[in-house]
């Protein structure tokens, strides 16, 4: 290396550490401000709200339109997260109740969401993630909903019609399925693990390459993973949390079908969230048993010029043939528009249940 080389180097890195420094300085000065934050709302009698997702989301959205770059924005949602995931945790690491084991998308969920400080709890199923915080051993929930290739999660929206608890938050995870196995060969694979829901995302590429092995279906890519682990002649379908969780080598990336396959989380609590100024509400509603009556249900929204962005039917639990409708309006329950959106759909309603407002996703 020659001396002109061995200087310019030098100085660059001279400036990554003074910068480094101040970093440092500043991140405890934060972390400080935020352990202010705790005291203030203790004093209060707010102790156990120290999470609110309407501020975090006007932060991430504030520095994300403040970034000159060259770091992408999504690089720096990542990073600020990371930051108020400590910075919360020197208060009281947060409890995440998800659908386990360790190494499943909702683990990926669940970190994106809530940063690697947060003290994350798998569950054997959905029913046991809500029943988590139900009962108080988690302080938030993080359940999928809705996937946009296999559609609708049915077990969480049928629980959302029982739950107390409200959605205040949710999170959109870019899905990427890789099959995982000791095998070196395709040819050596006869069965493949997996989840039912990533066995119907790569349908089309199992039937290309792997036409005459059997598909197992699991109870989470996380199992299917341990099983492909374990096993001779076996592979998995699942993703890098799941892969690097049980040691397994990609044989094949990215075999999902659909390019854009992307699954949609909400985050459950005991309260839901104030608002951010970018919004949705999400909440559940029934017909009366006449003629036009869902068209007029419809008409709430039209009328106070409130968009849907989301409709979608499920048997109701109680009668049969009878359905309630899930329903995603943009805006906060607190605007006015909304409001008024909401106060005639409660007389035209047969049944309505306000399920939260929450800020949108962000990137």
């Amino acid at each position: 290396m020659n001396d002109d080389l061995q200087k310019n180097l030098a100085g660059v890195r001279a400036d990554i550490d003074r910068i480094d420094g101040e970093l440092l300085k500043l991140l405890n000065e934060r972390a400080r401000c935020a352990q202010r934050v705790g005291e203030i709302k203790a004093a209060h009698g707010e102790a156990g709200y120290i999470y609110r997702p309407e501020r975090e989301a006007q932060v991430l959205r504030r520095l994300q339109d403040a970034n000159p770059g060259p770091l992408p924005g999504e690089n720096v949602t990542f990073f600020f997260r990371e930051v108020m995931s400590a910075c919360l945790s020197l208060e009281q690491p947060l409890a995440i109740a998800f659908l386990g084991p360790l190494g499943t998308f909702s683990e990926s969920a669940a970190t994106k969401h809530f940063g690697h400080a947060a003290k994350l709890q798998p569950q054997a199923s959905i029913d046991d993630v809500f029943r988590e915080v139900e009962s108080g051993h988690a302080h938030y929930a993080v359940v999928p909903v809705e996937n946009s290739t296999e559609g609708a999660v049915g077990r969480t929206m049928d629980l959302l019609l029982g739950t107390p608890l409200k959605i205040c938050g949710e999170v959109v995870l870019r899905i990427h399925q890789n099959l995982l196995s000791r095998e070196t060969d395709l040819g050596a694979i006869q069965r493949v693990y997996s989840h039912a829901q990533s066995l119907a995302q790569c349908h089309e590429w199992l039937n290309r390459m792997l036409p005459d092995a059997q598909r197992i279906s699991v109870g989470s890519n996380a199992q299917a993973a341990q099983r492909a682990a374990e096993e001779t002649g076996t592979a998995a379908i699942a993703g890098e949390a799941a892969a690097a969780r049980y040691d397994l080598p990609k044989l094949a990336e990215n075999i999902e079908d659909e390019p854009n396959n992307t699954t949609r989380f909400l985050v459950l609590g005991r309260h839901d969230a104030g608002p951010s100024g970018c919004d949705k509400t999400s909440l559940i509603m029934s017909a009366p048993n006449r003629t036009g009556a869902l068209h007029e249900l419809l008409l709430s929204f039209s009328h106070a010029g409130v968009s849907l962005s989301r409709l979608e039917s499920r048997p109701a639990r109680n009668a049969l043939w009878e359905y309630v409708f899930y329903v995603d309006i943009d805006g906060h329950r607190e605007e006015e528009a909304v409001k008024r959106a909401l106060d005639e759909l409660g007389r035209r309603a047969a049944y309505l249940k306000i399920l939260g407002s929450y800020p949108v996703a962000v990137y």
